[in-house]
Formats: structure tokens, sequence, C-alpha cells
């Protein structure tokens, strides 16, 4: 009888650097240690919004993605400074470079995260805990940082490791661990699970792992559309991805849904603004610049519209972003009884342009960049 080929059990790690923009910044300037800081938009301009707070600011409530004037309110004393890009990318590029130094297999995500796959690391250490701690160890002699790691078999589990012990943290969950560490995970913490499916989960009874592993995949998919499938997978802790170094992107984008409908064009200028923001600061995190951009729209009966515009030239500055936006929502022509509840701006087609080329098709995990406010 024939032996099965034995499966080689991933070691993937995720490395996340702890309030990166902001983290930069107080090494930089000693005036800033200690401080709530916020890196972002300043609280006094239209649309200005926080790409990253420190962790002082974050005890106030301070969040991403928020709008500076916000966030100013929350904590008044507060220092607000804009972000200094290219030191970042610079210090990304150190610490990807100690990366280098145990595995080829390094899927960056932005400048302060990465995935890495260290099943067979340069080194022989053969522990992806022990390379885990020594990554953290020579990001903090190195550049006087701290980033926090998530240990596990595959890209999803290691990712949510990462968070649970910031900052500064590492976190293994090993195989046998990973079944009740999925049933007992909140819904809004699974990978691909925004604002808005949260809490359509929750409106329906499902607030944990658990509560999801009792859905089949015929019923996930019918509630959830294609991500469904995808859901119904890592709610088992089945995730197949593998580390890629030459990932594509397809499109980044933000959107947000919002309390109260959207009657007049100002006011809806006035959101594209703070959408233009985040999806300007995420570009240049992410060192991408598209051709085309997309304007959603959602109305208040759920009805969807899109429209984009392509351009010759790539581009990921704030003005056009935010300039084309608005002209795509002015020529939708909205009247006294529109009613508004969602926007949403997207760049794509960052590789290069193909004249009248249009995908419809549904983008998986890791294709897509895309976040809810």
């Amino acid at each position: 009888m024939q032996d099965q080929p034995t499966q080689i059990i991933r070691k993937i790690i995720h490395i996340d650097m702890d309030a990166f923009y902001a983290s930069v910044e107080q090494r930089d300037f000693p005036e800033y240690r200690g401080k709530p800081l916020v890196v972002g938009g300043l609280p006094q301009g239209r649309g200005g919004v926080v790409a990253t707070a420190s962790y002082e600011a974050r005890k106030f409530g301070v969040r991403s993605a928020m709008s500076s004037k916000r966030a100013l309110q929350l904590c008044p004393d507060a220092l607000f400074v804009r972000p200094r890009f290219a030191a970042y990318k610079e210090v990304s590029q150190h610490i990807r470079e100690i990366f280098s130094r145990y595995t080829d297999l390094i899927e960056p995500l932005s400048l302060d995260e990465a995935y890495l796959d260290v099943t067979n690391d340069k080194l022989n250490i053969g522990s992806a805990i022990d390379i885990a701690k020594q990554i953290k160890q020579a990001i903090k002699d190195e550049l006087n940082l701290t980033a926090s790691a998530g240990v596990s078999i595959n890209k999803f589990v290691a990712k949510i490791a990462s968070d649970l012990n910031k900052p500064d943290g590492l976190k293994f969950i090993g195989p046998s661990s990973i079944e009740n560490f999925m049933e007992q995970l909140p819904v809004e913490k699974f990978f691909g699970v925004g604002k808005v499916t949260a809490q359509k989960m929750k409106q329906m009874g499902l607030h944990t792992g658990a509560d999801l592993k009792k859905l089949t995949e015929e019923e996930m998919i019918r509630h959830f559309g294609k991500p469904g499938r995808f859901y119904y997978q890592i709610v088992r802790g089945i995730d197949n991805r593998e580390v890629q170094p030459h990932r594509e992107t397809k499109s980044l984008g933000a959107e947000d849904t919002f309390a109260y409908d959207l009657t007049t064009l100002p006011e809806m200028e006035a959101e594209l603004e703070k959408i233009a923001q985040v999806v300007h600061d995420r570009l240049l995190k992410y060192e991408l610049k598209g051709r085309t951009l997309t304007l959603k729209v959602k109305y208040s009966d759920f009805k969807q519209i899109t429209r984009n515009q392509s351009f010759t030239t790539a581009f990921n500055d704030l003005e056009t972003i935010c300039n084309t936006a608005k002209q795509l929502m002015a020529a939708i022509n909205p009247d006294d009884n529109t009613r508004i509840r969602l926007l949403g701006i997207s760049l794509s087609n960052f590789g290069e342009m193909v004249a009248k080329q249009r995908e419809e098709k549904e983008a998986g995990p890791g294709d897509q960049l895309a976040l809810q406010l």
C-alpha cells in the first residue's frame, strides 16, 4: 500500500508595526513622546482625517479614519502633524530588509505590515515563534520601534493573532487551538467582515464564530453573496491562501454609511472630501497610483450605482481624487428627492493601462483593499 504524502504544516507570521506613523514621529521628535499625537489632516482644514493615532491618543477614543475635528473633540490636548511618507517609507524598507534575513516569502500589505512564510527559513531556526521574537528584537534594536507578531498555520489566524496583545505583543495560535479560538471570535474580527456586514450578522443573531458555524455553506452564500464561501471556510480555520511576494492589488478604496441620509449636493461633497482624504492616505501607505476612479452611491432604498472615470496617467494626489469624485457626483444630478445612505471612492487599474477594460468580477479577499469608515 502506497503511503499518503505527509501534509506540511505551514509556519506563517504576521508582523504589524505599532501605531507606525505616530511611533516614527515620537521617535524622531522627543517633544511628541508621551503625548497624544495624531498623524493626518489638521482639524482646522476641511475633510481632515486621522491616519494614525498614538496610543496616548487612542485612550481618548481617537481612531484611524476618524475626522480630525472629531479627534480634537475627543482629545482637546492632542497634537496634530501631517504625515511624512518619505520617512515612513525609509523605515519600512529597513524593516523589510530585516524580514529578508529569514525568508524570501514576504508579502507586504502596506508600509507597516506583512506576512512571512518561514516554513523553510533561511537560517534553519525551525521555530516560527523564535523567528518572530528575533524579528521584533531586531526592529527594536535597529529602529527603536515596536512591532506585534501573530504566529499560526495560515494567514487569517496569524493576522488576527497579531492584534491580540498590542502593543509589542506576540501571540501563537497552534493547530490544536484554532477551532476553539475561531468559535469564540466576535464576527467583526473576521477578515473581510466590515462594519455593515457585521451589523447584518448581529441582526441575524450571529455574534461569534460558533454562531457562524451553524450555517451551511449554501446559507452563507445566500445571506452574504460570494464572500459567504470564504466566511464558511475561515470560521473553520481553513485558509489556503499562500504568502505572495508579488501580490497584485486590484482596487483600493474607502466608503462610509451615514447615520442620516444625505439630501443636498453640498452635504455629499463634504462627505466625499473626507473619504477622498482616507483614500489618498491609503494610496500613499500602500505605495500605489491608479488610473481609474470609481464613485459608489447607495440610495436610501438600497439601489446602488457606480460611475467611473479613467486617466492616461496614474495618480494618487488628493486634488485629483477629490475633484473627480465631486464631478462624478454632480453628473449624477441629485435632485430634491435624492436621499443617499452610502458613498464610496476607489481607485483601480494600478498596472498597465488597457483601453476600454472594465472588470466587473468580484475579487476575493486580498485582491481589494476596502475600508469602511
